[in-house]
């Protein structure tokens, strides 16, 4: 039997997102999202669900398939809200969401220019950001964990984004997925003099690892990673293969106080998609 699906596909630096606007059991988004992002389908790095919003003060609910926070996603949602309601070039709306991943609204300034929406987000900041050595595959891995709700991302500092660096990147997260049992594990590699990131995403109830082109919530532990290096606020721009998504983060009395980001999002694609059940 084939299932009708109403969906909206996002181009937020080149991470393909699709929204999913019509309802669905929860128990089945995971199946909606395996044959969406599939070649042969819709094609995207990730799924999301817009439901109702709980409290009144949000626009919407961004449920990822995963159940993950995400940045792009939320940048994608907030930019289609901009449009339902008419934004016009240069001007400027601020929208609010909840999203899974995190229990606090996420305010997202939205800009319009031309047919792309630049938006700016707050995102949750890290639990603890910590650095320890591992041996992995008869290496020594300098590594720094910055850890989320029920997510944590990983920075290693690379000279190079080599095909040895990236299988033992992918090998890794699959490792981590299974011991940590975390809901999503994100390895990112960083190029400290270019300001280069390569960020690999993996979430294991998925089975979906993606070398992605452009990472919101990846830039934004990447800012969290500097400020707490260096000991002071931070404003980056992080180039990744699908272009530089800037992040600002704050710090004071030892830790990170504040995170956002900032990108451009375009709406590519809106219609129905069909999948079997």
């Amino acid at each position: 039997m084939r299932q009708e699906i109403d969906f909206i596909k996002f181009n937020p630096t080149q991470n393909m997102t699709v929204l999913v606007k019509t309802k669905h059991p929860v128990e089945e988004y995971k199946h909606i999202a395996s044959k969406l992002m599939s070649y042969d389908n819709v094609y995207a790095e990730q799924v999301g669900f817009i439901e109702k919003p709980v409290k009144q003060d949000a626009a919407a609910h961004l449920q990822m398939a995963g159940g993950e926070f995400c940045g792009n996603a939320c940048m994608a949602l907030a930019a289609f809200i901009a449009a339902e309601k008419g934004l016009q070039p240069n001007d400027l709306t601020e929208i609010v969401l909840e999203a899974s991943g995190t229990d606090h609204f996420v305010i997202c300034q939205v800009k319009r220019n031309a047919d792309e929406y630049v938006c700016q987000v707050t995102m949750p900041l890290p639990k603890k950001i910590e650095r320890t050595a591992i041996t992995y595959d008869g290496h020594d891995w300098d590594i720094v964990i910055v850890r989320y709700h029920d997510f944590i991302h990983i920075v290693i500092e690379v000279e190079e984004f080599d095909k040895t660096v990236r299988k033992t990147a992918q090998a890794l997260a699959k490792l981590l997925g299974v011991t940590l049992g975390s809901g999503l594990i994100g390895i990112l590699l960083y190029k400290s003099g270019p300001g280069e990131m390569a960020p690999l995403i993996y979430v294991p109830s998925l089975d979906s690892m993606v070398w992605e082109r452009g990472c919101g919530s990846g830039t934004a532990s990447l800012g969290a990673y500097l400020a707490w290096k260096n000991k002071r606020a931070v404003a980056a721009q992080i180039r990744q293969p699908g272009g530089t998504i800037r992040v600002a983060a704050n710090w004071d009395q030892e830790e990170v106080t504040g995170l956002a980001i900032e990108g451009s999002v375009g709406i590519v694609a809106q219609g129905k998609a069909f999948i079997e059940v």
